[in-house]
């Protein structure tokens, strides 16, 4: 799976770019570096610390799309699609 973090800020969102359809909330808190590990993900998630679209999420394996804002660690991080051009 391959993510990519844009430094560019809009509207106080991290954007987070995912050439696939989705990508689960642990790997994308590690991904963007919001934790520095999977393990430190799968903590912040069970402890409450991270909310999905404005509601708290306890499911590791929540699966995110394109448009899904999360806030984690001080962060605020916006899920969007690479665009893919094909020749």
């Amino acid at each position: 799976m391959k993510v990519k973090l844009k430094r560019v800020k809009t509207d106080g969102r991290e954007p987070v770019e995912i050439h696939t359809d989705f990508i689960r909330l642990d790997a994308l808190l590690k991904f963007s570096m919001a934790a520095e590990t999977g393990g430190d993900a799968k903590l912040m998630i069970q402890d409450g610390g991270v909310t999905v679209n404005g509601e708290t999420c306890t499911q590791r394996g929540r699966k995110l799309r394109p448009g899904d804002v999360v806030d984690a660690g001080g962060r605020r991080l916006r899920v969007i699609r690479k665009a893919v051009y094909e020749d």
